[in-house]
């Protein structure tokens, strides 16, 4: 079943939560995610379009991959209907590529793969040259999770503004998310 990006940020950010995502056949089962809405004031878009952000004006289901630090890459969905809104990818249970992985993060340690959007970037092989991308079609892989789960959410980590909306989406329980809270518990 396909993922409808035309729903809102945090509709969208709950929606992802066990579905299974590859890139180049590298991935797994998104754990956490982040949504951020055009009139979020931690969205990159909140004081209008700049060059960096303006995929996120075109139209769902695109890749908005950026650089945080100058030096890690964070994978973001593009939603909604108006543009202007995405979801951040913060975590991944790895499943499929563990060697690749492994290799590109320079690490065994499976919790220490794919818990935050810099590793979970790393261990894909996400770069900028995905941004714009439209994430239905190679070298993205993304199919809906059809199980029941139990979805946690709690304010969102790593930014200034906007903290305190409870738009930070885990799967409860999962050893696999980043930050504080890695039970998934808020």
């Amino acid at each position: 079943m396909a993922i409808d990006f035309n729903l809102s940020a945090s509709a969208l950010s709950r929606a992802l939560i066990g579905a299974t995502l590859l890139v180049d056949g590298v991935g797994g089962r998104v754990v956490e995610t982040e949504a951020y809405a055009a009139t979020d004031p931690a969205s990159h878009v909140y004081k209008g379009p700049t060059p960096r952000s303006a995929v996120m004006f075109g139209p769902p289901g695109r890749a908005y991959v950026y650089l945080i630090y100058g030096m890690h890459c964070c994978l973001n969905f593009v939603c909604g209907e108006e543009g202007g809104s995405a979801v951040l990818i913060r975590a991944l249970e790895p499943l499929v590529g563990l060697a690749e992985m492994r290799e590109r993060r320079k690490t065994v340690d499976i919790l220490k793969l794919c818990s935050g959007p810099g590793r979970l970037c790393q261990a894909l092989g996400v770069s900028r040259a995905l941004n714009g991308q439209c994430l239905d079609a190679p070298p993205f892989f993304l199919e809906e999770n059809t199980q029941s789960h139990e979805i946690a959410c709690g304010p969102r980590i790593g930014i200034s503004r906007g903290r305190d909306t409870p738009w930070r989406f885990t799967l409860a329980g999962s050893p696999f998310v980043s930050g504080r809270n890695r039970q998934g518990l808020f």
